[in-house]
């Protein structure tokens, strides 16, 4: 009987000792489980500040490919972590060499960078801190001289060849007048975005193999006629002139960087020549509205022009809501602008600093669409295309249009006030800045 009750009197001084070790066990398990959550969570988030795009904006959300983003689409990424690149096949780390040649490439291939801007374009104060900041001492890319540190870098360079045009000196100097700039621009404005390449940064990269060329589009700076030309060299057609409009966009004869595994990225990003050509910022804004909305387009009039209206024109008849048809400049400039716009971003206006990331993919050749027959026959001599082949200069969307000109320009940008011309411009500041553009109209600050 004393035993019994010495036994409960001891249950009943260990059992409080047992709850708080139950309490207590509970309490670490939750504590790791949500760890982990968080953990997951921050590798999640870095992925896609990674990507560093607005969603609405993100090229590769309807991609159906195994290696495309979200999951896998890190290349690896950083220099630091390049030791856990994962094969995109069977997930198993890669071996030592593929690890060295991964970190030597993205090494040299990412520049660190520093973006005042913010991810919102039209952020005026994020803007006004990019602009009053000192400006950076260059000459024009037409009389260069240059005091990079990059100065023997490896560019583009005059063949040895005894016929060269002796213009082509010029061209192979001016060339490096731009790339010297953009590595200054990158170095000064954008030493903080993310450091590695993610398929995001691929998406408008088109790849030519046989000739190993990459080649970054950017609409309205003569892509469809680049795109004809890479579907020659690569073997698609025989004959520029007969390939349609159609079939240059939306036929799948080439391929885009980001469709290949990080082994074929990693390698053509290495070894092909990496091509860009640029426009004037404000001509290529004019351009696309001329192309997109003052004619016949049921896509862009459907897409954009029916929730543009809808914003921003007063007592907009029911016919104009229904259809999208008739966007004014002004009204297409009052979208441009708008921070909280009906409808996300496209690719025919967007900056080329969104599109190509020149601060990330180190162009090797950086061309102007007001130079194009000249640098685009340096070009492709360069990389020993056939002699007799040639950038074609016609358009076949649209030919009775007149060429979207300097003058052309200021007409349009004549229905627009003062101040919406400045924030235009302000808007494409990187652009004007990165690649050299002058002040496109007086009255600018």
């Amino acid at each position: 009987m004393t035993g019994k009750k010495l036994k409960v009197a001891v249950d009943s001084l260990c059992r409080p000792r047992r709850r708080v070790r139950i309490f207590l066990s509970f309490l670490l398990v939750f504590a790791a489980t949500c760890l982990v959550h968080f953990i997951q969570k921050q590798h999640f988030l870095n992925i896609f500040e990674g990507l560093g795009t607005d969603p609405l904006e993100d090229p590769t959300k309807n991609l159906n490919n195994s290696d495309a983003f979200p999951p896998g689409a890190m290349l690896g990424i950083t220099p630091q972590q390049s030791t856990e690149i994962v094969s995109s096949e069977n997930g198993e780390k890669g071996n030592a060499d593929n690890r060295q040649e991964a970190e030597a490439v993205l090494t040299s291939l990412v520049t660190p960078v520093k973006l005042p801007l913010s991810q919102q374009d039209t952020d005026s104060h994020q803007r006004k801190l990019l602009k009053t900041s000192p400006p950076i001492s260059h000459t024009n890319a037409n009389n260069i001289t240059t005091s990079s540190s990059d100065s023997n870098a490896s560019v583009p360079s005059v063949p040895s060849v005894p016929d060269v045009p002796k213009n082509w000196s010029k061209v192979s100097a001016t060339v490096k007048a731009r790339r010297d700039l953009v590595k200054e621009m990158c170095a000064k404005y954008k030493s903080n975005i993310p450091k590695n390449i993610t398929k995001g940064h691929l998406y408008h990269v088109f790849v030519e193999d046989k000739y190993k060329l990459l080649y970054c589009q950017v609409p309205k700076a003569g892509c469809s006629n680049w795109r004809r030309t890479l579907m020659v060299l690569s073997g698609y057609a025989s004959n520029i002139e007969n390939i349609k409009h159609d079939t240059v966009h939306y036929a799948s004869n080439l391929r885009s960087l980001n469709n290949y595994d990080n082994e074929g990225v990693i390698h053509r990003l290495k070894t092909y020549t990496k091509v860009l050509f640029v426009r004037e910022p404000m001509q290529r804004l004019v351009s696309a509205y001329r192309d997109k909305f003052e004619n016949p387009n049921d896509y862009y009039h459907g897409l954009f022009g029916k929730p543009i209206i809808s914003k921003y024109r007063v007592n907009a008849s029911e016919e104009a809501r229904k259809t999208g048809n008739g966007v004014t400049f002004k009204e297409f400039i009052q979208y441009l602008l708008d921070v909280h716009r009906p409808i996300g971003m496209d690719i025919h206006w967007n900056l080329v600093d969104k599109l190509c990331h020149p601060c990330i993919m180190n162009y090797d050749f950086i061309g102007k669409f007001e130079n194009m027959g000249e640098e685009s026959d340096f070009l492709l001599r360069l990389i020993g295309a056939p002699s007799d082949l040639k950038l074609p200069t016609f358009k076949d969307r649209n030919p009775k249009d007149k060429k979207t000109s300097t003058d052309v320009m200021e007409s349009y940008f004549s229905q627009v006030t003062a101040e919406e011309k400045q924030k235009v411009y302000d808007f494409y500041y990187m652009d004007y800045q990165m690649f050299d553009y002058s002040k496109p109209f007086n009255d600018l600050h």
